[in-house]
C-alpha cells in the first residue's frame, strides 16, 4: 500500500466505498474470460476492476476479520484450485493496468509472475536434456 496499490483486497478484509462498488457492479457480475462466464476469484477481479477506474486500494495492517475456511482437504484443495485460476485470469488484466501503477507495484506485479513462468521454463529446458542427452545436470 506503500505504493498507492493492493494487488487483491480479500474478501473478509475488504471495505469499498458504497458510490464506488455501484459503479462498477455491472462490470464486476458480469464477469466473462476468453468469452465464457467466469464467477471465481471476485476479490482479485473486484480490486482489478476498482484499480482500472481510478480508484486507491490500501492496506490496514490492524483490520480484524473472520471467516469460514475449509476444514477438509478436498475443499481446501478445490479453494486453492479456484485461486490459481483467478490468480492465472487476473494477471491478464493487471498487466494491462501496469502503465498506470507505480513503478514498485509494477515491478511486484511482474516480479510474481516471472517466477512461476522461470521455473516452468527451467523444469522444460531440464526436460528436454534428460531426453536428448540422457542426464541432467
Amino acid at each position: 500500500a506503500r505504493f498507492g496499490a493492493v494487488m487483491c483486497c480479500c474478501g473478509p478484509c475488504a471495505m469499498y466505498r458504497r458510490s464506488a462498488l455501484a459503479l462498477l457492479l455491472d462490470q464486476y457480475e458480469a464477469q466473462f474470460f476468453r468469452g465464457k462466464p467466469s464467477d471465481f476469484g471476485e476479490d482479485r477481479h473486484l480490486t482489478i476492476l476498482m484499480l482500472k477506474a481510478g480508484f486507491r486500494t490500501e492496506y490496514v495492517s490492524d483490520a480484524i476479520a473472520a471467516t469460514v475456511v475449509p476444514d477438509r482437504l478436498g475443499p481446501y484443495l478445490r479453494q486453492q484450485l479456484r485461486w490459481a485460476r483467478s490468480t492465472f485470469r487476473d494477471t491478464f488484466l493487471a498487466f494491462r493496468l501496469l502503465p498506470e501503477l507505480d513503478g514498485y507495484l509494477t515491478l511486484d506485479v511482474i516480479g510474481q509472475n516471472l517466477g512461476p513462468l522461470l521455473l516452468a521454463l527451467s523444469s522444460l529446458a531440464a526436460l528436454a536434456q534428460l531426453l536428448i542427452v540422457g542426464s541432467v545436470p
